[in-house]
């Protein structure tokens, strides 16, 4: 469920008309809605609440720090993958000790930075970086808390760019080769271990896959206890999937029962990292259309958002309904175009072939499900500068990302004094 509905023909996110926030701000720009992020969090958090949990939301989905603000006031945690949503995650006043480091690449001074931080745990990837983690915690003399991130080799059924739990992925430690890992984790002086990872892809529509990887974690965890190495936490990482089209995901209730069916009397504190399923359907695109062109086998509605704003159709087929913002009376009428933005690539697109009215210059669609994996993705391709970032509380809107300007483009670059010292050439 969502607030976003039309009210007279207009469509409204909660009881604010977004036509009236695209005359004041200008187009295009990702609007969020407080109330659907806030009701997806709490309907999530209290599928589990008969267990001990904490739910870290993924910030690789969302990071404005107003959206992460919101979710931490909520009660939520953060998983990361970089430096840089650490800094975030603490802007947003993110308790430390709810941070989970995810991610396959981490970085010495990323790593020195969560040390010094105080998070919770490292989900560690490789030997190589369990070595990495474990020099850097002497060097500060701290012990580094870790759980390894596991790959069960099951096959979660989604796109295979956003797939991360099969071999050939390069996610996680084989689970045939976690038990020695484990071992050896054990021996060094800077680690301790706390915790198992599993995260198996995102956007996964049905339960079981997570049953499948569940069943190898549960030998895992009692292999482990036997050898005296002690599991806290389990984390079973994110990938929940929502509709966009006519997907049939399961909701957080039936993920949650089955899930905790499954792990009766297993004594761990559950860490479950949801990120697309509690932003995804809070946020949408706006954008305005340009122009349209007919040609006699194609009609193309041509909008000033473009794949550098929301690169997820080009970058994965994705489908994302498109909305017109106000219904016209030819609202029953309907032509078959692709909806195209305005770089070079024909991969620029945000629907193709798809059915909706006879937009026209000047009219305003939303771009719907665009709340996860959006913005954060976004980039200056053909030196656009990146659009505004809205939320709306109830009645009331505020910008909580200013749209780029031009100069933004080039702030932090610089043409070397040698540059200066030749003449134009002449042709």
């Amino acid at each position: 469920m969502n607030y976003f509905s039309y009210i007279d023909n207009e469509l409204y996110c909660e009881e604010v008309a977004i036509a009236n926030i695209a005359a004041r701000e200008g187009t295009p720009f990702y609007l969020y809605s407080l109330k659907t992020l806030k009701r997806h969090y709490q309907v999530f958090d209290r599928a589990f609440a008969d267990v001990p949990h904490l739910i870290c939301f993924s910030a690789k989905a969302n990071s404005n720090i107003a959206i992460l603000k919101a979710l931490v006031m909520e009660g939520a945690g953060m998983d990361i993958v970089s430096g840089g949503e650490l800094f975030r995650a603490m802007k947003a006043g993110a308790d430390p000790k709810k941070i989970v480091f995810s991610g396959v690449g981490k970085r010495q001074d990323e790593i020195e930075y969560a040390l010094s931080s105080g998070i919770l745990m490292f989900n560690i990837e490789s030997s190589q970086e369990l070595e990495t983690v474990n020099a850097a915690a002497g060097k500060m003399n701290k012990k580094a808390p870790i759980a390894l991130r596991v790959n069960p080799d099951v096959d979660a059924g989604t796109h295979p760019h956003i797939s991360t739990g099969m071999k050939e992925n390069k996610f996680g430690i084989d689970i045939a080769a976690s038990v020695s890992e484990y071992r050896r984790a054990k021996e060094l002086e800077h680690i301790e271990i706390v915790g198992i990872d599993c995260h198996l892809g995102s956007q996964i529509t049905e339960v079981d896959p997570f049953i499948h990887a569940l069943d190898r974690l549960k030998k895992l965890v009692a292999t482990l206890r036997r050898e005296r190495i002690e599991i806290k936490y389990l984390d079973l990482g994110g990938g929940l999937g929502i509709m966009y089209d006519n997907e049939d995901p399961p909701h957080p209730d039936e993920y949650a029962r089955a899930i905790l069916k499954k792990t009766v009397d297993m004594d761990c504190t559950f860490i479950l990292e949801p990120g697309r399923v509690i932003a995804g359907n809070s946020g949408v695109l706006i954008a305005k259309i340009l122009y349209t062109k007919e040609r006699e086998h194609k009609n193309f509605v041509i909008v000033d958002a473009g794949m550098n704003d929301l690169i997820r159709p080009s970058l994965y087929g994705s489908y994302h309904k498109i909305l017109p913002v106000t219904k016209g009376e030819n609202e029953k009428k309907s032509i078959i175009a692709d909806v195209v933005g305005p770089i070079c690539e024909s991969g620029d697109f945000f629907a193709k072939a798809r059915r909706m009215p006879p937009f026209a210059p000047n009219d305003l669609i939303a771009v719907m499900s665009a709340g996860a994996y959006g913005f954060t993705m976004s980039s200056n391709y053909n030196s656009r500068p990146r659009c505004a970032e809205v939320l709306v509380n109830g009645d009331r809107y505020d910008v909580i990302r200013k749209r780029e300007k031009y100069e933004d483009l080039v702030k932090d670059e610089n043409i070397p004094d040698y540059l200066h010292e030749y003449r134009v050439r002449e042709s």
